[in-house]
């Protein structure tokens, strides 16, 4: 039992950072039909400049925990805000009124050129980082004081921050006047042209939240896990996108949802089965999923607009 309750504790997360990143992908979707497949990439851009941030911060004498933290959601936030808003001029405004293929091929060509521009300026080798945040608290012993069920500082860290975000951006899309733009936009962005809406702005700020959100997925991956390379964007991205699928795209909480349960399904498969199969058992329940619900778990059928 206890070691059940300890890849739960493990599960929950791993699941926190997958639904971080999906939320870019539903919100994304939600507003103009389309997959962003570059946002796995701007996952792995927000690690490498937390990295460098961290770095440039102990050369220059700052260790001090939470200021470096501070600094590194900052700078992060603000360099993948900035790429998410390239992404969306560069690959997406052009070819908005083009066939739905033409934006997806661009972010694909997005998505390698950052992924290769990170390996030609940072490496090929993986990038170690020592721990920053030690600690854990026992939740439970053992039988004879052995280690039972224990919860680390960092994995707190990293469920309160998603649920902190999580509030937040639900707070923005149903209470303010820019998360009303954003689902008047999703609804019928011409009418809400036609009504004020500046749909363009709207759309750019919306890469803009998603890129931020991956940054600080970025941050806690590195944070978590100690060590990122140039190829983490891809693995991500794609277990973010099933999780978003697997929740229902378009839906915020639905995409914490499938994040939750794309990183339970793949911990506790490691577990309990074999590791080398998790991906197999995450894809299979996706797959069973949507046989049965085609929108996914909380998502709404599509109504086609004539």
């Amino acid at each position: 039992m206890e070691y059940f309750f300890q890849q739960l504790i493990n599960g929950l997360t791993l699941g926190s950072i997958y639904g971080l990143i999906a939320i870019g992908y539903t919100m994304v979707y939600g507003i103009i039909g389309m997959i962003n497949f570059a946002h796995g990439e701007v996952f792995m851009l927000g690690s490498f400049i937390a990295l460098t941030t961290i770095l440039a911060l102990a050369m220059i004498g700052i260790t001090f925990f939470p200021l470096v933290l501070l600094i590194m959601l900052i700078v992060a936030m603000a360099f993948t805000a900035l790429w998410g808003w390239s992404i969306e001029r560069i690959a997406y405004r052009p070819l908005r009124g083009s066939f739905r293929l033409a934006p997806l091929i661009t972010a694909i060509g997005m998505s390698i050129f950052l992924q290769n521009f990170v390996q030609v300026t940072q490496g090929a080798r993986s990038k170690p980082l020592a721990p920053q945040l030690d600690g854990r608290i026992d939740l439970y012993l053992g039988s004879g004081g052995s280690i039972g069920v224990q919860i680390s500082y960092m994995q707190i860290l990293i469920i309160v921050t998603t649920v902190i975000l999580m509030m937040v951006f639900s707070f923005v899309i149903s209470k303010t006047a820019l998360g009303r733009q954003q689902r008047a936009c999703e609804q019928d962005a011409k009418m809400a042209s036609l009504l004020g809406v500046n749909v363009d702005r709207t759309i750019s700020l919306t890469f803009v939240m998603g890129a931020s959100l991956a940054a600080v997925a970025g941050i806690m991956y590195l944070l978590y896990y100690g060590v990122i390379d140039f190829y983490i964007g891809f693995l991500a991205g794609v277990k973010a996108f099933t999780a978003a699928v697997l929740g229902g795209i378009g839906s915020l909480p639905g995409a914490m949802l499938g994040g939750l349960l794309i990183g339970l399904i793949e911990t506790f498969f490691a577990g309990y089965f074999a590791a080398e199969y998790k991906d197999v058992a995450a894809f299979s329940i996706l797959a069973i999923v949507l046989i049965f619900m085609p929108s996914g778990l909380l998502g709404r059928p599509e109504v086609e607009k004539v």
